[in-house]
């Protein structure tokens, strides 16, 4: 890490859809006298402040999914079509968070027609050598994008817990290299994302072709090597598992820009002050302040 400098990179949606689920839980909706609904705010807030807190980075920018269509759903009509239409108390607060997040000099990205994950990937792409990285997320998928200068900070059920994986450790409990997060996909599928990747295998056995042959590729060049049923399943659905690693891999070519220095943390305590009494976290505020 050069100097302690790092960018966390925020999943945006992550954090709220979190902070909505955890606040809600017992059926009570957070909301402002004059009825905004704002407990996916103040929970992705919380959430958020105690990340800042664990992991100290010096720089910080929030990724967002822009609407709900992307090159996926072109790609296959079916990609996340199992996803449930979000509550209506958490429709306005997908705009709100950003507002909030602008209120504390945090950059914004997103890009139509590309998910949350490709802008992180992308923004992984352009800044690892410049500061080390630090993926904050609730997703997996994130695993294929570290590096020797990228972390993925997976965040666990409930507040402060985290699971940090670098190279190193991904390899040490999963034997896998990261861009292998994809060819494991490729081939067993995504159930919610709604691919199936090679119907007939699962995990098991794709994790014992993967530590076999290390790629899809090498896989496919040893297709008469495979037992026979392996075989014929991937022969199959070859077209399927083409299309699984397309809609696996995190696109790190989206075109958006940044300047670095637009990230680094300044917040200014007066202009938040105003934005959480705007919003009713009078307590919140001097939690964090």
């Amino acid at each position: 890490m050069d100097n302690k400098q790092s960018l966390m990179i925020v999943d945006g949606m992550s954090l709220l859809f979190r902070g909505f689920y955890a606040t809600a839980s017992r059926g009570y909706i957070m909301k402002t006298r004059s009825g905004l609904p704002t407990n996916a705010v103040y929970g992705f807030i919380k959430y958020l402040w105690d990340a800042m807190n664990t992991f100290k980075p010096t720089h910080l920018l929030c990724c967002w999914d822009m609407g709900n269509k992307t090159f996926r759903n072109d790609l296959y009509s079916e990609y996340k079509a199992n996803r449930m239409a979000p509550p209506p108390e958490l429709v306005p607060q997908f705009e709100l968070v950003k507002d909030v997040v602008a209120s504390l000099d945090i950059p914004n990205v997103g890009m139509e027609g590309f998910e949350a994950d490709d802008c992180i990937g992308t923004l992984v792409r352009m800044c690892s050598d410049k500061i080390y990285i630090q993926i904050l997320t609730g997703d997996a998928d994130s695993l294929q994008l570290i590096n020797e200068r990228t972390e993925s900070i997976l965040m666990k059920r409930g507040m402060s817990h985290y699971k940090v994986y670098t190279p190193e450790k991904l390899y040490q409990e999963k034997r896998l290299r990261p861009r292998q997060i994809i060819d494991l996909k490729g081939l067993m599928g995504d159930a919610s994302d709604c691919y199936p990747g090679v119907k007939g295998i699962g995990e098991k056995t794709a994790l014992k072709l993967l530590y076999e042959y290390d790629t899809v590729d090498n896989i496919l060049a040893n297709l008469s090597s495979l037992p026979k049923g392996i075989r014929h399943k991937i022969e199959a659905h070859f077209d399927m598992l083409q299309l699984s690693l397309q809609l696996a891999e995190i696109r790190c070519d989206v075109p958006i820009q940044l300047n670095l220095a637009d990230c680094k943390i300044t917040i200014n305590k007066q202009k938040m002050q105003q934005q959480f009494e705007k919003l009713e976290f009078h307590h919140l505020f001097a939690q964090i302040s």
